[in-house]
């Protein structure tokens, strides 16, 4: 079926829904409070699944062409040696976030978004066949599915992220005591890293420290790959945030009104799994509506494939957070390691 759709959300899950709908024969519109496409942004790992979604959505190539192939990944000690690797059963790539947004826009979505155009009322929108919140962790289009306020919850975590100048060859991620340092190759050749830091670690440490002074300090005298990233960081261009996650909805959808990506399970960054997640939603709706004689089967369907799917995601992506930044190693963290083999 086709119709008029309203996407709030222009991010990844925003874009994606809307090249799909458009594809379709649908007539969209999305409106997004950002001025326009992301300038930067971290690297994104886009697993088989999302490179299919994105094979539906036409941009499967052109991410393979820019973005950056990944079989697997190192997980080291502070000092570098090496204490678990885990292999793809599938390639996966590694594509920036501003690539991918331009991929998902140009050619098909350049007259469809209004930027600059924050929607805190959904009762004041155009009438519509579907509307569809893709507005983030924040959603407010989740309380109007929910019909209460449904707030993210804390993972007791905070990240840290960047870009710096020069490639690597390899995906490593670097645990210690309650924290954990992560270095990817991206486009561009340039290298993508992060950090996460339990709030209980950040508070043994002076809280009149900068960004970069912080990070000296946790992780200035890891070993040399790590401490070589740390000193070559633009302080200014430091993302910082507080992580959270969702907790479970009992329906994504409600009358015409449903919320995918971050606004229906926004999770922590361990997995990988974020952006993915947000691909799989778009093409799924996108089929999901196109398979059904009216909207709400539609989205009843969409809600039956993906809810429960997402929200596995949200809890694997939780126990790595937790497991990723414990307080001393252990033989959790091997166990830990063979969920991610399994995940792979």
């Amino acid at each position: 079926m086709r119709g008029e759709a309203i996407i709030i959300g222009a991010g990844i899950a925003g874009l994606a829904v809307g090249r799909a709908l458009l594809q379709d024969g649908w007539d969209v519109t999305l409106y997004e409070r950002a001025d326009g496409l992301p300038p930067t942004g971290t690297a994104l790992g886009m697993w088989p699944e999302a490179m299919a979604a994105l094979g539906r959505l036409g941009v499967a190539d052109a991410v393979r062409e820019k973005g950056v192939l990944q079989r697997g990944a190192s997980f080291l000690r502070p000092d570098g040696s090496t204490f678990a690797r885990v292999a793809s059963r599938e390639p996966a790539y590694l594509v920036s976030r501003p690539v991918l947004h331009e991929l998902l826009y140009e050619g098909v979505l350049e007259r469809k978004v209004r930027w600059s155009s924050a929607i805190s009322d959904l009762t004041a929108l155009p009438d519509a066949d579907l509307i569809v919140g893709a507005d983030g962790i924040n959603s407010r289009v989740r309380h109007t599915v929910t019909g209460h306020r449904a707030l993210p919850r804390p993972l007791g975590t905070v990240a840290c992220r960047g870009v710096v100048a020069g490639s690597v060859d390899e995906v490593t991620e670097t645990w210690g005591d309650g924290r954990l340092f992560g270095i990817t190759p991206q486009d561009g050749r340039t290298t993508n890293w992060f950090a996460c830091v339990r709030e209980d670690v950040l508070g043994e440490y002076d809280a009149g420290l900068s960004n970069g002074e912080l990070l000296a300090e946790l992780f200035g005298d890891w070993h040399r790959d790590v401490a070589r990233v740390v000193s070559t960081v633009n302080h200014a261009q430091i993302d910082r945030r507080v992580l959270h996650d969702s907790a479970p909805l009992r329906s994504m959808a409600r009358g015409h009104t449903v919320v995918i990506g971050d606004a229906a399970h926004a999770m922590a960054p361990n997995a990988g799994r974020g952006a993915c997640e947000a691909l799989i939603d778009a093409a799924q709706l996108a089929d999901a509506l196109g398979a059904a004689r009216t909207i709400e089967n539609g989205l009843r369907a969409f809600d039956q494939s993906r809810r429960r799917a997402g929200q596995r995601t949200v809890r694997l992506s939780r126990f790595l957070n937790r497991m990723s930044t414990a307080r001393r190693f252990s033989g959790v963290r091997q166990r830990t390691m063979s969920a991610l083999a399994r995940f792979a």
